[in-house]
């Protein structure tokens, strides 16, 4: 049985970072994914469990997490009209086919090639947090024929290496090519099932060594951290919502593109520091 008191600050540590996510998600519109990963990673790291997996139980349980919210957030939006259905048919068979890819992959990489890569990664969404711009348009239209078939498996593909939904990959590639931002963000969220659903049947499937992983951990997906993420972040997205319709989202997104910079700068840090 594990230690109470360490029990203990696992429960708090994952209820603190489950709030914060879901006002994130509410307040920017940003999945969770991309706070959960380097949060659980930090709060599993100073518990003590540094095991060689552990950032595919990071990733795998950041994944099954967004099961739950990408669902809830594509019932909603449709409610709105404002999902792109048509987008969400043709994409998300390669989306689902790059997620598997990805998950192969990751469980056969080392944590440490997995933070740089999670890094690398999120510093490229940072800065383009920063410095994109809303006008920015590669084409009128969204790709078919065989850059779709290229790009598809793409998004699925780095999103499960970050353990991230739709969003940060699919809006922008969405807004490039001509598709309203409101409508961009629904359609992602639609990308998010695609993505987390297979691949987190195959994280369970995964073996993860005994020695190092925290509690309750089935394959690499963690149920206390899924479970307390979900509750904290069905409760405190709402408060996000009501304060994104009092602020502006615009400075917000920089500053939280620059808290994303040095997250993913800080996780390069640690890998190069050994």
């Amino acid at each position: 049985m594990p230690d109470p008191d360490l029990l203990l600050a696992m429960t708090a540590m994952l209820l603190a970072i489950g709030a914060f996510a879901g006002v994130l998600a509410g307040l920017l519109g940003v999945g969770g994914g991309i706070i959960l990963v380097p949060s659980f990673f930090y709060a599993f790291h100073t518990l003590g469990y540094d095991s060689a997996q552990l950032m595919q139980i990071c990733l795998a349980t950041s994944l099954a997490t967004i099961i739950v919210t990408s669902a809830r957030s594509v019932l909603s939006h449709n409610r709105k009209g404002a999902v792109e259905w048509q987008i969400l048919r043709t994409w998300a068979p390669g989306i689902g086919i790059g997620a598997v890819v990805g998950v192969i992959v990751a469980t056969s990489l080392r944590s440490d090639v997995l933070q740089a890569i999670f890094g690398t990664l999120a510093l490229c969404v940072g800065i383009y947090m920063l410095l994109g711009r809303t006008h920015w348009r590669l084409s009128t239209s969204m790709p078919g024929g065989m850059r779709r078939a290229v790009l598809s498996p793409l998004v699925g593909f780095l999103s499960v290496l970050m353990g991230i939904g739709g969003g940060s990959f699919g809006v922008p590639l969405m807004t490039l090519h001509g598709v309203p931002i409101h409508r961009a963000v629904a359609t992602a969220a639609g990308f998010g099932a695609a993505i987390a659903v297979p691949s987190v049947i195959g994280f369970l499937l995964m073996d993860v060594a005994p020695g190092g992983r925290p509690p309750w951990t089935i394959g690499a997906v963690n149920l206390p951290a899924f479970g307390i993420t979900i509750a904290m972040t069905l409760l405190t997205a709402p408060l996000g919502v009501w304060l994104a319709h009092r602020m502006d989202p615009k400075p917000l997104k920089r500053i939280f593109g620059v808290f994303l910079v040095m997250i993913a700068l800080n996780m390069l840090r640690k890998v190069i520091g050994g």
